[in-house]
């Protein structure tokens, strides 16, 4: 389903695009601290808890950003066989309750527990419990918030694209509906 976008939609999904763009290029930087690390412990015999830490760093960071991507892009994990079989109108009306009942509730009550415990790892200046572990732990728990921040966004653009598709509100910049474009074709 191809839906209208808005002004707000444009602006807030060339911005997670980017960020998603720059992003994908931790995977390359966790393989190299991979490769790294198994050389290391295995041909010299010298292990250290700093990559394995930071693998888990890089990972999570990974994930968190390409969260909003994934939603973006739409390549997000869906139900496909029963969704692609439905009218155009009844996708769009599932994806905003989903988006109303079940997204914007998870991501509010993440965003709502996330932020304290990110706080308090700053101001304590959290480090690693391991010996030899990394410092400055809030920094990766500072991904959750800005990883769920990015989702929300990513959300409230979606949901502007719905809006739109369903009710005509905001005007969309384009409309690139597949009922559209088949209405034209049929013409």
């Amino acid at each position: 389903m191809e839906l209208p976008e808005t002004r707000f939609s444009a602006r807030i999904e060339k911005v997670i695009n980017r960020i998603g763009e720059l992003s994908a290029w931790v995977w390359l930087l966790l393989m190299a601290v991979i490769v790294t690390n198994v050389v290391m412990r295995y041909l010299f015999g010298m292990g250290r808890i700093e990559f394995e830490e930071i693998q888990w760093h890089l990972y999570a960071a990974g994930f968190l950003l390409a969260l909003s991507y994934a939603y973006v892009s739409d390549s997000h994990v869906r139900v496909d066989v029963v969704r692609v079989q439905l009218p155009v109108q009844i996708q769009a009306w599932i994806e905003l309750y989903g988006i109303l009942l079940l997204l914007l509730p998870f991501i509010s009550l993440i965003l709502i527990f996330v932020m304290p415990f990110v706080s308090y790892s700053f101001s304590t200046n959290e480090i690693s419990e391991a010996p030899g572990g990394l410092p400055y732990r809030w920094v990766i728990k500072s991904f959750l918030a800005t990883g769920f921040i990015l989702l929300l966004g990513a959300t409230l653009a979606r949901l502007s694209k719905i809006w739109s598709f369903l009710f005509g509100w905001p005007n969309a910049l384009t409309t690139h509906t597949k009922a559209n474009s088949s209405t034209r074709e049929n013409s």
